[in-house]
Formats: C-alpha cells, sequence, structure tokens
C-alpha cells in the first residue's frame, strides 16, 4: 500500500506546527540514504521519522536504527509502514529534550539522517556539531538557502557562525538538490540534501568552548568589525583587541564573516593562552 493511502487509512492529518513535507520517491530514498553512508557496521540516528519512508531505507542497511517523531498521531503509520523492520526502534519524543550522551551508549558509531523543518534545523545540527562524541557523519534535507549557508566559503554572502561552527568538526557538502514537487504535501521552496563528515581534529585548536564563543562573537554584530565585536564580547581594551588580530595575520578593520575557520581558532587559542576563555 502507498504511504499517501496508509496516511488517508489511518486518518493522519497534517500538522502545520512541525513542518511535515513527506518523501516518497523510492530513488530519492535510496540516494539519500546511500549519502548518508549508513552501513552494517554502524547505527542510524533518523529525526524525524515522519511516514518512515527514510526509515525504512536506513533499517535496510544499518546494524541498528533509531528514529525520533514528535507526532504520536503517526505511531499507527509506522507501525504499519515499518512492519518487518526488526532492527528499528521509533522513539516518540522531541530529541532535543533527550539525553544525547546516553543514546549514543545505545547507538554506538552512528550516522544521522533527517529531514528538518526550517524551525528546528540549526538547533538540532549544533547538538550535533557541539555535544555528540560517536557521530561518524550528518546527512540532513534541509531548505535550499539554508544548505547554502552550511556550504558556504568565507568572505561570501551566506558564510556565518553556522558555516563556522560546522567546519570545526567537519566537512559540508551539497550531495543534491530536491525540487519542491517531490514532497507532500508541496512546501513553498526547494530543498537540498547536506552531508557532514565528521573529522575530529580537522582544525586545531585548544578549546572547542573558546572557538565557539570566537565565533559568535565574530557575527554577533555583522556590521561592527571584528575588532569591537571581541571588545564588546570579552570586554578588552581596544589596544589588546588589536594585537589579538595582529598576532594572528588579521587586518585591523576586518569583518568576521571574511576569516576562515583556521584564523578563529587562532584568535580562540590567544584568548586560552591570556586566561580570558577556558
Amino acid at each position: 500500500m502507498e504511504t499517501r493511502d496508509i496516511l488517508k487509512k489511518n486518518g493522519f492529518v497534517f500538522k502545520k506546527q512541525y513542518g511535515q513535507n513527506f518523501l516518497t520517491d523510492t530513488n530519492l530514498l535510496t540516494a539519500i540514504a546511500e549519502d548518508a553512508g549508513v552501513e552494517k557496521t554502524s547505527s542510524a540516528l533518523e529525526i524525524g521519522a515522519g511516514a518512515g519512508a527514510l526509515t525504512r531505507e536506513l533499517s535496510a542497511r544499518a546494524k541498528k536504527v533509531i528514529a525520533f517523531e514528535i507526532d504520536r498521531s503517526l505511531k499507527p503509520v509506522l507501525a504499519e509502514t515499518l512492519a518487518g523492520c526488526e532492527n528499528t526502534e521509533v522513539i516518540f519524543r522531541d530529541f532535543m529534550k533527550c539525553d544525547l550522551s546516553t543514546l549514543e551508549e545505545e547507538l554506538g558509531p552512528y550516522h544521522v539522517a533527517a529531514n528538518l523543518p526550517y524551525y528546528i534545523t540549526t538547533p538540532v545540527l549544533m547538538r550535533f556539531v557541539e555535544e555528540a562524541k560517536l557521530c561518524k557523519s550528518i546527512t540532513v534535507m534541509v531548505q535550499e538557502e539554508v544548505a547554502s549557508r552550511f556550504v558556504a566559503k568565507a568572505g561570501t554572502a551566506d558564510y556565518g557562525a553556522v558555516t563556522a561552527a560546522i567546519a570545526l568538526r567537519g566537512e559540508a557538502r551539497i550531495t543534491r538538490k530536491v525540487p519542491r514537487t517531490m514532497f507532500f504535501p508541496r512546501p513553498n521552496v526547494d530543498s537540498a540534501v547536506v552531508h557532514i563528515a565528521i573529522e575530529e581534529g580537522r582544525i586545531a585548536v585548544k578549546s572547542g568552548h573558546a572557538y565557539r564563543e570566537v565565533v559568535r562573537a565574530a557575527f554577533s554584530s555583522r556590521r561592527k568589525t571584528l575588532e569591537n565585536n571581541l571588545m564588546s564580547a570579552f570586554r578588552l581594551p581596544r589596544e589588546r583587541a588589536r594585537e589579538l588580530l595582529l598576532s594572528a595575520g588579521i587586518e585591523a578593520g576586518v569583518r568576521g564573516e571574511t576569516l576562515s575557520p583556521e584564523k578563529f581558532a587562532q584568535i580562540a587559542d590567544a584568548l586560552v593562552a591570556d586566561g580570558i576563555l577556558q
């Protein structure tokens, strides 16, 4: 039975507050599961199971699948679409409220796959980037304009705090574009799949926390110079802020969006050396 028919049979009503847009194209779902790099030696964690179409593809490839779904009204739908997927568990909870360290103990090394609505995309992604210990990769379907931010280069309009935050732990690339016509209900924007390969120690830095604080400060006011943003965030006198930038080979007057992640790491290391950050 087709997913649409299963949804209709179970009286499912789409809820706007959850940004529910489902995919059913088998070829596309297979491609996304392959993009995620899921393999029999590792587990898969899905955020937003929806009607279970991608969940089933992950189940066919992974050792174990845990899928989170916030909408409990999908329970009978998923019971039907995931019938026979013995290695799969669906948890009907808000993923952002779960204990990630406990979850990782159960999963072991894992890959993340998700079709995320706009309102939750960045918080979910940042949770993995900042907290995860055993995550090997993150593959997310997001709005195309959001995908452009994730993979942006320094000095471009799309480059921002989220770009630099991702770069500390992984390399992001767009694996495919997905037109709005592939979803139902049809959204108002096109989407793209972004794959982030996690590589610990990708950028040498003394403190991940310090790096994140520097990035947040750098983009706290895009209209201000980096020097001014550092002064405000860390209560530095102008002379010290300028010395800090010069020691990293950064000229006075630059703005945060022009700096590479490696430069942010240099600034963070200097602030750690000064005892300003830990």
